[in-house]
């Protein structure tokens, strides 16, 4: 009993110490760095570019399945909830990247087989910043999830909180770096 015990922690620690090495980084917004105009959204008096940035990461524990792909501001001033900017499901496990751009809506940019999910935008694809004028500079956290399942079975027209608890639900390991705008 004591060596399974043994066996099991050592596994445990193993798999978080794998998890522990995934990163993600964008060339386009340094960690804590202000993001730039070219993300920035396009409309709701902002006007930005709206393209989404480049994402890599790296060292994904060694179970991954798949990816997922989260964008949160929890500063948006909507009574606790935050402000969906970017959601990606079933981002295949040989997928170390996506490029500036990949989040177009009509998804002809998206890597073969990952499916974006409707934002707070009530639209698919990236959305980029776009906080009320002078409020302080929110965060911006890109988050990419190494997954235990090869498919999200997500019902059509999901919120990206329901997608968000699915993604947490199968999640072995994490990557995150936050931006940041203010206007």
């Amino acid at each position: 009993m004591r060596k399974s015990i043994l066996a099991l922690t050592f596994l445990a620690t193993a798999q978080f110490a794998l998890a522990a090495d995934f990163s993600l980084e964008s060339p386009d917004i340094k960690p804590d760095g202000r993001i730039k105009l070219e993300q920035v959204f396009d409309g709701f008096g902002c006007t930005g570019n709206n393209i989404s940035p480049g994402l890599s990461w790296r060292d994904p524990p060694r179970d991954t399945k798949s990816f997922a792909l989260l964008v949160h501001d929890p500063d948006a001033p909507t009574g606790g909830s935050g402000w969906w900017h970017w959601v990606v499901i079933n981002i295949p496990a040989t997928t170390n990247a996506l490029p500036a751009g990949a989040g177009k809506a009509d998804g002809s940019a998206m890597v073969a087989g990952a499916t974006q999910v409707t934002t707070d935008f009530s639209s698919v694809g990236w959305g980029g910043p776009c906080p009320p004028v002078g409020d302080k500079a929110h965060h911006y956290i890109f988050t990419v999830h190494a997954l235990k399942t090869e498919k999200l079975d997500i019902p059509a027209g999901a919120t990206a909180a329901l997608v968000g608890y699915m993604v947490n639900a199968n999640s072995i390991g994490k990557a995150t770096f936050t931006g940041l705008f203010g206007r």
